[in-house]
């Protein structure tokens, strides 16, 4: 009985965190919020000058990701004996680390106004969760970012997170998501980050690896399947990162629309590949995106079983 307890914990974990994000959205004060400020004072002390070294990112980042994920340990290793604590702390971590909730309302606070007509209040909208330009995007340019930011954050702030959780507990989850964030800040091939960015970025890449490839499978397989596939076999080694690249061409294939392409970045214009098939996204997409994803989380809790039941036979 308590081996089958240990096995179905993740999954209600899971179902809580998630019912919890459900009724209340982000925590008001967000940990991740925290985080991101100390990482950003943080870089400006290790990389003023903007010419640090790949091991003055490593240490910036083990002195912002070790105190945290060693903290969440220690509490972990001492509610673990009480089954009711140790469910109620893995919820709380769980939903830090989550942004499913968050994700649906920023995409839908952009193709509300892109439906009817506004541009200008859905470029404004999609500026605050993306880094491109969005000034002088056009309708079906704002709606297939909005599409390439849904997917890929399905990634990085749900399926991802669910994974390591299961995979490691909430220590793991945690780890996952401040690596991730890190990336966010640091991770981009410009003169400022090149070097110092390099060890959060190859670290997120590692992290995301398998995941990455169970969400692009989970797309796959709960929308145009036959396209998904064809489109990640394809398209994937033209897009520059390992991870969301798979994400992408599988979900973009499976809603059988078109993503990505040329896009500025601080009035630099970036070769993007163009990812997935059919034609350009328009604002429709958006919600069939939500809803895709919505659908993949359906195959992650009994993958979630999955993996805690190899877990407990690796520990046994």
């Amino acid at each position: 009985m308590i081996a089958l307890l240990v096995i179905l914990k993740p999954v209600l974990v899971a179902l809580l965190a998630l019912l919890i994000d459900r009724l209340f959205g982000e925590p008001r004060i967000h940990p991740l919020i925290w985080f991101g400020n100390a990482a950003s004072r943080t870089e400006r002390w290790f990389n003023s000058d903007h010419n640090a070294t790949v091991l003055s990112g490593f240490v910036a980042t083990m002195m912002l990701v070790m105190p945290p994920v060693v903290l969440v340990i220690v509490i972990d290793c001492h509610v673990s004996s009480v089954m009711s604590l140790s469910i109620l702390f893995d919820c709380l971590v769980l939903w830090f680390v989550i942004g499913w909730q968050s994700l649906q309302q920023h995409a839908r606070a952009i193709s509300t106004p892109l439906v009817k007509g506004n541009l200008d209040a859905a470029r404004a909208q999609l500026a605050k969760i993306v880094s491109r330009d969005t000034k002088n995007l056009s309708d079906k340019q704002v709606a297939a970012s909005t599409v390439e930011s849904v997917l890929e954050n399905g990634h990085d702030s749900l399926f991802a997170s669910l994974f390591w959780y299961a995979l490691l507990g909430p220590a793991g989850a945690l780890l996952h998501r401040l690596i991730n964030t890190l990336d966010a800040m640091w991770g981009y091939r410009t003169e400022r980050y090149e070097r110092f960015g390099k060890f959060s970025a190859r670290m997120d890449d590692v992290l995301g690896f398998l995941s990455a490839r169970l969400t692009a499978f989970g797309y796959a397989i709960v929308g145009a399947s036959q396209s998904a596939f064809r489109c990640w076999i394809s398209q994937v080694g033209s897009h520059p990162s390992p991870n969301a690249g798979v994400v992408m061409a599988a979900g973009a294939g499976a809603l059988e629309t078109k993503i990505g392409g040329p896009t500025f970045y601080d009035g630099v214009l970036k070769e993007k590949p163009w990812l997935g098939a059919g034609a350009p996204a328009v604002a429709a997409d958006i919600e069939r995106t939500i809803i895709l994803v919505g659908k993949s989380l359906l195959l992650w809790l009994p993958m979630i079983i999955l993996i805690a039941l190899l877990r407990s036979t690796a520990v046994i």
